[in-house]
């Protein structure tokens, strides 16, 4: 859980959850750290919070409390407290946090030993799972315990967990990967989101290719519908996090460039996604710098949508671009627009060109520079057949190979064959 911060693991792991539930699987979902803030209909409803934030927190910085006795590790770290902490959670800087990163990569050993110990406790006294997935490899301390507890497989999921880490000091980032390959050899099986993503972290984790798959992400596809008519003027869309590793600085002003040569006439631009504490001076730069070139009318900020708005927004736009260059392992935003039959201008880098490849639903250009993302858009504006054949493309392979069900369905074949005798899973988020 991230608190009141939009976070992609958690819309996944819930919908995938969901899926499962759908075609028959028994699943239970184990929120960790904070409540989750979701889209959908929360899947771990009635299910502890493990690792709880506050105490985590805590813990790492004083051994006293570590040892402190449950009741007040309990009302410190109330359902309140909780609540309270969700709410001043922000965007998390890796180099803040190295020390609490390797102390939860070494489980046991950690500082966190305690919250496992009591995690696989509770697990204990539930149906014994078939296999434990865990939803990302910054989880990889939890590993051992489990396995060895449960007596079962462990399967890890895959997503951005490398540019994280990449991000912090040479010294910290060294020891993080190190410890991370270590407790690798304690996971059966992993799951990467592209090819692309698999190969570097295959080469990141010291993995035989044989312990690592490609299952595509999926999403919910109900509700994306394509627009009933183009919108009234040219609109360049943006969806994703408000900050400056997706690119959105990079759109703007790829956006003043395309209004001080007026080639594109009448063009709008407008911006959606998430944007925490953390995001909002970053976007106070940007209102600035629009503001003082006379185009904030032309400019429209949507954040923290919900689910249906972030549908009428794909629906409002003629093209979505997220120049991210961080080495994005999968992109929801990217297979979302096209569900809505809006074509997308991706940078030739990370997975954009594989999904684009994947579905025809967009073009690539190299990003050599911010005047080429410019150059590139108005070339792509200027032929609009071209951009709605590529949405219609794009949107008729999502629906057949990027839904949640089959996500769900690749999920589950692949785990029946890790764990033949399938009746239950349990995914710690």
């Amino acid at each position: 859980g991230a608190g009141k911060m939009f976070c992609g693991n958690c819309f996944r792991d819930n919908a995938l959850v969901s899926a499962l539930r759908a075609q028959g699987h028994e699943v239970t979902m184990v929120p960790l750290y904070l409540p989750l803030t979701l889209d959908e209909d929360d899947q771990s409803t009635g299910t502890p919070i493990f690792y709880n934030g506050v105490n985590v927190y805590l813990g790492q910085g004083s051994s006293l409390y570590r040892r402190a006795p449950g009741w007040m590790r309990r009302m410190i770290g109330s359902e309140r407290v909780l609540k309270w902490a969700a709410t001043r959670a922000g965007k998390t800087r890796a180099e803040d946090v190295g020390d609490l990163t390797i102390s939860m990569l070494r489980g046991e050993e950690g500082n966190q030993a305690r919250e496992l110990s009591e995690l696989l406790g509770w697990m204990k006294t539930q149906p014994r799972p078939d296999m434990v997935c865990l939803s990302n490899s910054l989880l990889l301390g939890l590993a051992r315990e489990l396995r060895a507890g449960l007596d079962t497989p462990i399967a890890c999921l895959l997503q951005n967990e490398a540019p994280y880490i990449d991000s912090m000091p040479d010294g910290l980032r060294d020891e993080v990967w190190a410890i991370m390959a270590e407790r690798a050899k304690d996971v059966d099986h992993f799951i990467a989101p592209s090819r692309f993503y698999a190969d570097k972290m295959i080469g990141r984790l010291h993995l035989p290719t044989d312990k690592m798959s490609v299952i595509h992400n999926g999403i919910n596809l109900d509700g994306f519908e394509p627009a009933k008519h183009p919108p009234d003027s040219p609109t360049l869309g943006f969806f994703s996090r408000m900050c400056r590793d997706k690119g959105l600085d990079a759109v703007v002003d790829a956006f003043i460039e395309l209004k001080k040569t007026n080639r594109i006439p009448n063009l709008k631009l407008r911006i959606g996604g998430g944007c925490g504490p953390g995001d909002e001076p970053f976007v106070a730069e940007l209102r600035a710098k629009l503001h003082a070139k006379a185009l904030l009318g032309d400019v429209d900020f949507h954040p923290n949508v919900t689910r249906e708005e972030k549908q009428a927004f794909l629906r409002s736009i003629t093209a979505l671009t997220v120049p991210a260059q961080f080495g994005e392992s999968f992109g929801f935003y990217v297979i979302e627009a096209m569900a809505a039959g809006v074509p997308v201008v991706q940078p030739r880098c990370a997975s954009f060109p594989e999904l684009i490849d994947a579905t025809g639903g967009g073009i690539t250009y190299e990003p050599t520079d911010r005047e080429t993302l410019a150059a590139t858009l108005e070339k792509f504006l200027h032929d609009p057949a071209r951009a709605r054949d590529l949405g219609q493309a794009g949107r008729a392979a999502v629906r057949e190979q990027f839904s949640i069900d089959t996500m769900a369905r690749n999920v589950a074949k692949l785990f029946a064959e890790l764990a033949p005798a399938k009746t239950s899973v349990q995914t710690d988020a």
